[in-house]
């Protein structure tokens, strides 16, 4: 099915813009195991898919300077394509509870768009994969070549797009909060995602939930 709608719509109420990542999957499957092929092609000692949590939301490319030094981060991270695009993409899972949340907001008359930093590309897969483009409008995501990777230009790009004003974004991770806060948007943090309170908070979060439902509470 779809995308509800491929024309971006106005809404009385604010729009509300939802983080991939941690927030409406769990990708921890699909994206270390693709991390640990990727060093494995450089001869790199991988830590374990455990290890490699931290990797989950902040843009990839940066995660690889880290993880093997910015002269081999590009080859790295067209490692980790070679296997994410094959299979990593279906290596997750929707989080218990977020498809209800997505209808019930879109029933009270919310619209709803996606903005992650994974490639567009990838992202609108994962969406239609798991049934849930009938509850967005768009979804924004990064260029291959990392254009709008960070948050704070993603949601920039997103906001002249959908002409939105007063909108609200709900992540797990700090990025999420700083890209939000950077656009004049409220921050919504997600704790059963990849971010701690801590981080959360620190980032400046206005309301932080524990599970999905809570969202509904806060939005409807």
């Amino acid at each position: 099915m779809g995308m509800k709608n491929r024309i971006i719509m106005s809404n009385a109420q604010a729009a509300v813009f939802f983080d991939l990542d941690g927030t409406l999957t769990d990708p921890k499957i699909g994206i270390t195991r693709s991390i640990r092929f990727a060093l494995k092609k450089l001869r790199v000692d991988s830590p374990s898919e455990d290890e490699l949590t931290w990797c989950i939301g902040p843009p990839l490319l940066d995660s690889f300077s880290k993880l093997v030094g910015d002269k081999h981060a590009q080859q790295a991270l067209r490692h980790y394509r070679e296997r994410f695009a094959d299979v990593g993409w279906r290596e997750n899972t929707p989080y218990p509870g977020i498809l209800q949340t997505l209808a019930g907001l879109v029933d009270a008359g919310r619209t709803l768009y996606v903005a992650t930093s994974k490639p567009h590309i990838y992202a609108r897969r994962i969406i239609e994969h798991f049934e849930m483009g009938r509850y967005f409008s768009e979804v924004f995501g990064s260029e291959l070549d990392g254009t709008r990777s960070a948050k704070t230009d993603l949601l920039r790009y997103a906001l002249a797009e959908t002409r939105s004003k007063g909108a609200i974004m709900i992540g797990d991770r700090e990025h999420d909060v700083i890209g939000a806060l950077n656009n004049g948007m409220r921050a919504i943090g997600v704790t059963y995602g990849y971010g701690s309170r801590e981080e959360l908070e620190k980032a400046g979060a206005e309301e932080i939930v524990s599970q999905p439902e809570d969202l509904l509470s806060l939005l409807r």
